[in-house]
């Protein structure tokens, strides 16, 4: 009998053994896995066939770049859980602050001149367009801690939803990197692969950068000239309007508003007229807009309660940077506020100037 219990405790022992160590080795296995060899998935293998192809690649080279990129789980994660989730009233404090907003200023006053000529060339506010860079970058300095490969890869190899998207980008983005003269193995961005000031995709970057210095080099990651120039092609190419309005808070008739309006999207649907049909209307009355104009209706969930705004067209286009209406409501009072600061500054110098000039 005790030769049998001594049997069955020793085997207790080794089986106990046999889980601890298989646990102890979970840990490494799964790390090795997250990290993973790309250069063994046909997504990949299929990837670097169309560059070798397509544009004449070095075989050699391309295998050697992505034998080092590793799966980010925590890219995953953040996709999962974007600022754009939350509600207005705890998304707006996220950008809308007095250090945004005396930092735009300082980056508008450093700027001055670039910012003109971006306005003067692709018709585009300089509010907005350092509203955009304070949005994304808070004027350049925080451009991302991930490498853009290592995001791109996680994201076109193992994010199913998105995979068709994120490998097209992954695909740019080492073109990108050779058209610009930058060592994708070391260029950073955002979890979602975008990069520099303006957080430009590759698919953007490609497309919508200018060298706005003109000094042969079209860089986005440390040059605020090209990025401001950037900016303002890219809103350009998206159908901004010049001196056109954005947005602007709407006044309700209860009696014949329909609520289904505020659910129909970003682009622009109905006639401002066909809006006050529905029971949307500007609140200022005096404002010389036309009424045939197509506006998207928005309901936000505001600190004090439900807000009603009209969206014009250039309020989609800035959407078209981020396809979100808590973006671009942000980008948009952000730049009001920036605007209104420097205004408040300019007014300021200009009556110290005036006094001392007297004295």
């Amino acid at each position: 009998m005790k030769s049998t219990v001594k049997k069955l405790v020793s085997t207790f022992w080794l089986i106990s053994c046999f889980f601890i160590i298989s646990s102890s080795l979970q840990p490494a296995a799964a790390q090795a896995k997250a990290e993973g060899d790309y250069l063994e998935r046909k997504e990949l293998i299929a990837l670097l066939d169309e560059l070798e192809k397509e544009f004449q690649f070095n075989r050699n080279e391309i295998e050697t770049l992505f034998s080092d990129v590793k799966r980010k789980d925590s890219i995953i994660k953040a996709m999962n859980r974007p600022a754009e989730g939350k509600p207005w009233k705890e998304y707006r404090p996220i950008f809308i602050t007095s250090k945004r907003i005396k930092k735009g200023v300082a980056f508008w006053e450093k700027n001055l001149e670039t910012l003109k000529r971006a306005e003067a060339t692709f018709g585009v506010p300089a509010e907005i367009i350092v509203a955009i860079i304070g949005v994304e970058t808070f004027y350049g300095h925080n451009k991302g801690s991930y490498r853009v490969i290592d995001a791109l890869a996680t994201l076109g190899f193992d994010y199913p939803k998105r995979s068709k998207f994120f490998s097209n980008e992954l695909k740019n983005f080492v073109v990108l990197s050779r058209e610009a003269g930058l060592d994708p193995a070391k260029v950073k961005g955002s979890y979602a692969g975008a990069m520099g000031y303006p957080q430009f995709i590759p698919t953007s970057y490609r497309h919508y950068a200018v060298d706005f210095d003109d000094d042969g080099i079209t860089d986005l990651i440390d040059n605020p000239v090209d990025a401001i120039g950037s900016v303002g092609s890219y809103f350009k190419a998206h159908g901004w309007q010049t001196d056109g309005p954005v947005v602007f808070p709407a006044t309700v008739n209860k009696d014949i508003y329909d609520d289904s309006v505020t659910t129909l999207g970003l682009k622009p649907s109905f006639t401002l007229t066909e809006l006050s049909k529905k029971g949307l209307s500007f609140k200022d009355s005096n404002l010389n807009i036309d009424l045939e104009q197509k506006a998207t209706a928005l309901k936000y969930q505001g600190k004090k309660g439900e807000e009603l705004w009209l969206g014009l067209k250039n309020f989609y286009v800035i959407t078209r940077y981020n396809h979100s209406a808590l973006y671009a409501m942000a980008v948009f009072q952000l730049s009001e506020a920036i605007k209104e600061k420097m205004s408040g500054q300019q007014v300021a110098r200009t009556v110290n100037k005036e006094v001392t000039t007297n004295k």
